[in-house]
């Protein structure tokens, strides 16, 4: 049972012999590996280059043990080029590798090599590779599953599929476990036992019972809006914890450096700028989540725009949250600005959506407070209103796309219908 990764592979293709370290990072368990040794190497051999020509090495594994020496892998590196063709070098897990900064800027400087390399954050972060080569280094950042990779080996309808989906997450080793009891068991002890300990061992952590309430905290607000001042209140006053500010912006650092949330944040579509806080913090799979809060607080319409959020980062939009100002007339006849909610603006270069998810519109209230702050963007890039019930693809005389959320997950170039 194959995932085909297409969209990463063609990342990596287009960013073949460019002279630069390919560093492809992501979350734990997310399929870097299996995208570069599997597909990435299977696409080389498909094109011509020869086995020779392509020298992997897993230095996670006993047998490689002996490379994880900086001047052993060199030499063996350099004693399997034999001409000036090019070769690809991938290495798995280069953390492991001793001096790795000084290794891999010493393959950069032979010419006919092309160099990808994976790497897990617990022993060094990507953010510090990309520095290390002061532009040499090109990430390629692979997310869990989108919806529609999972449904390429789900045994079932889209509808089902959406069901465990957003229950248990995309990352892939989930879809092949055939039971729930497997999948609660798999997502709760790696989250326990890997990203957990990664953090706390990487950073030194002495208050882990902090840490653990903070990732409850961003785990119940998926969605909502908050900020290191509003989180710091809430342990004071339901957790009666004195954690200090500075902590917590330390904690939610360190949580987005694994890849474990990532943050949006508002943006006055009107003023052209952005707002300090608040802001919105999303989890990267919806699954570890879940197992973070023992699969008890699983509201469909928070997981939906979770899932909406990483679609969008997966297809490789930035998405912040927009905020428009909205006037209305008090009681007593003043003039009041109200702010209104957009809950995504997707860009990528000259192109943007303006995102509203809606689980459902049962009427034409819901209808009109839905579409109110798209309706106060007066630019000419495309609104759409994204909701969980099956309908056609409409437009309505406002030119505000509403689309099925299978629609927008399961099509391409969902965004241009």
């Amino acid at each position: 049972m194959e995932i085909k990764r297409d969209k990463y592979l063609k990342d990596l293709v287009d960013r073949m012999d460019n002279g630069m370290i390919k560093v492809v990072t992501g979350m734990r368990r997310s399929g870097k590996s299996y995208l570069v040794f599997r597909i990435f190497k299977q696409y080389l051999l498909d094109g011509g280059v020869s086995e020779s020509h392509i020298i992997s090495i897993e230095l996670d594994q006993r047998k490689n043990r002996m490379y994880r020496d900086p001047d052993v892998i060199l030499d063996h590196i350099e004693s399997l080029i034999e001409d000036r063709d090019k070769y690809y070098i991938l290495l798995d897990e280069v953390q492991m590798l001793g001096e790795f900064e000084e290794v891999l800027n010493s393959l950069l400087h032979i010419e006919n090599l092309d160099i990808y390399v994976t790497g897990s954050n617990s022993k060094f972060l990507s953010k510090d590779v990309i520095t290390e080569f002061r532009g040499r280094g090109d990430e390629v950042h692979v997310y869990p599953l989108t919806f529609k990779e999972f449904m390429q080996v789900y045994d079932g309808d889209a509808y089902h599929g959406w069901a465990d989906y957003v229950m248990y997450g995309g990352l892939p080793l989930t879809v092949t476990m055939k039971t729930e009891e497997q999948k609660i068991r798999y997502l709760t002890t790696l989250f326990e036992e890997t990203y957990m300990k990664d953090i706390i061992e990487r950073h030194k952590i002495t208050k882990v019972q902090e840490l653990n309430d903070l990732i409850n905290v961003l785990a119940s607000g998926v969605g909502s809006l908050s900020n290191p001042t509003k989180i710091q209140a809430t342990f004071k006053s339901v957790i009666q914890s004195d954690i200090s500010l500075n902590t917590i912006r330390q904690y939610i650092g360190y949580l987005q450096d694994a890849f474990i949330i990532k943050e949006a944040v508002r943006y006055d579509v009107k003023g052209r700028k952005y707002i300090g806080t608040p802001l919105k913090y999303y989890f990267e799979d919806v699954g570890l989540r879940n197992a973070r809060l023992g699969f008890r607080q699983t509201e469909e319409t928070h997981l939906m725009e979770n899932v909406i959020y990483n679609e969008l980062c997966a297809r490789g939009f930035q998405v912040d949250v927009g905020v428009v100002q909205k006037r209305i007339m008090t009681q007593d006849g003043r003039c009041e600005r109200v702010p209104l909610e957009i809950d995504f603006i997707a860009n990528m270069g000259s192109r943007r959506y303006y995102i509203q998810s809606a689980f459902a519109i049962p009427d034409k209230e819901k209808e009109e407070q839905e579409k109110a702050s798209l309706l106060g963007v007066r630019d000419s890039f495309k609104k759409i209103v994204i909701v969980k019930d099956v309908i056609k693809i409409k437009r309505d005389e406002n030119g505000i796309t509403t689309m099925s959320l299978y629609d927008f997950l399961l099509k391409e170039n969902s965004l241009e219908l």
